[in-house]
């Protein structure tokens, strides 16, 4: 979780800092704060929990994971899932201050940078898997099906590990600090790497969380497009739709991502060149760094609608599930009305063969 000040000596301090030996008051930074991030913390909390359960219920009992996209896409969830679960702590802290010990500070630091992280580089993992897929259309897979499926494991794994490797400075730094202001969860450097320190670590996210997976995703959807234009045997309606769907998922990337890594950016350059000398430019870049950074959490809502929702297999499954249920409903309402026929009793096991049959046919998520 990013903080929204800084001070002389480059670790956060409470919201306040000397500026040419005048301490710049950031309660107004602090009191906006209280009330529009909880706000908005609850909309994205909900909708998302929604949205990605939906997702990792569908794909870990109905769905049969046929391609790296669908081992992605399930990991995106579970990824966005648990970047979820760390904003009610963060939604307390902008109205009450860090309530809870040194120890859960660092664990929901880490767990928001590591999936905030973890996110960026599944969408990439999902734009190179769909421009193999497409735009080279393999004739056939590189090994058994089971060594495929490891190959998927290892690098879903390597992602995880990575994400993790850039979520460490917030385990190790992160720490309680207690002012006649409040008490917060921030990352404090020792003095002698303060200013390096925050100045790289804003750098490097900047580049693997947005700038990589961005570059990735451009130029693998661009050869996708540039394939898919030049099919033959496809109507031109539903080639336009797939355009429609590559240009959605980058721009929804880029709307999302674009302004808080600008931020980030404006930061470091801050830090290592101390650009911000005046507290109205500091407190309107503390402003800009909780809307652009609530704008960039609206993308965990916004991923099960472009990678899940979009897929004709994910939407069979829930069709089905739904159908099912309905089903197992009016069956449910007619046995308390009426006499079960035997009929009805005699012919149940191949009904449920050929809705087991049904079930097992499936296609490829993100089906473009």
């Amino acid at each position: 979780m990013d903080q929204y000040d800084d001070d002389s000596s480059y670790n956060d301090s409470d919201y306040e800092f000397d500026i040419e030996h005048t301490v710049c008051d950031k309660a107004t930074v602090r009191s906006f704060g209280g009330i529009f991030l909880p706000i908005i913390y609850a909309l994205v909390l909900v909708v998302g929990l929604a949205g990605n359960a939906l997702v990792v219920v569908v794909y870990s009992s109905r769905l049969r994971l046929r391609t790296l996209t669908d081992v992605c896409i399930l990991n995106l969830a579970i990824s966005d899932l648990l970047l979820l679960f760390t904003l009610p702590f963060w939604a307390a802290d902008a109205v009450h201050g860090w309530k809870l010990g040194e120890a859960a500070c660092k664990l929901t630091s880490f767990l928001y940078s590591t999936n905030f992280g973890c996110g960026m580089l599944l969408l990439a993992c999902i734009s190179v898997d769909r421009y193999q897929a497409v735009a080279r259309n393999p004739t056939g897979r590189a090994g058994t099906a089971q060594q495929v499926k490891l190959q998927w494991l290892l690098i879903c794994g390597v992602l995880w590990v990575l994400a993790s490797i850039l979520g460490l400075p917030e385990l190790i730094f992160s720490t309680v600090k207690h002012t006649h202001h409040r008490t917060s969860c921030i990352p404090i450097y020792p003095n002698w790497m303060a200013q390096p320190a925050k100045a790289a670590f804003e750098l490097l996210e900047v580049i693997l969380r947005f700038l990589l997976p961005f570059l990735v995703m451009v130029t693998c959807y661009f050869w996708v497009g540039r394939a898919l234009s030049k099919a033959t045997g496809v109507r031109r309606e539903r080639k336009w739709r797939a355009l429609r769907v590559l240009l959605a998922v980058v721009a929804v990337f880029l709307l999302t991502q674009l302004p808080f890594n600008v931020v980030k950016l404006c930061r470091a350059m801050d830090i290592i060149y101390v650009l911000v000398t005046d507290c109205d430019v500091s407190k309107s870049l503390d402003h800009a760094l909780q809307v652009t950074e609530s704008l960039a959490l609206t993308h965990a809502c916004i991923n099960p609608i472009l990678y899940a929702f979009i897929g004709s297999s994910f939407r069979g499954h829930v069709l089905k599930a739904a159908k099912h249920l309905g089903q197992q409903l009016g069956r449910h309402s007619r046995q308390v009305n009426e006499e079960p026929a035997v009929e009805i009793a005699l012919h149940t096991p191949s009904q449920n063969q050929s809705q087991s049959g049904s079930e097992d046919q499936d296609t490829s998520t993100f089906t473009i």
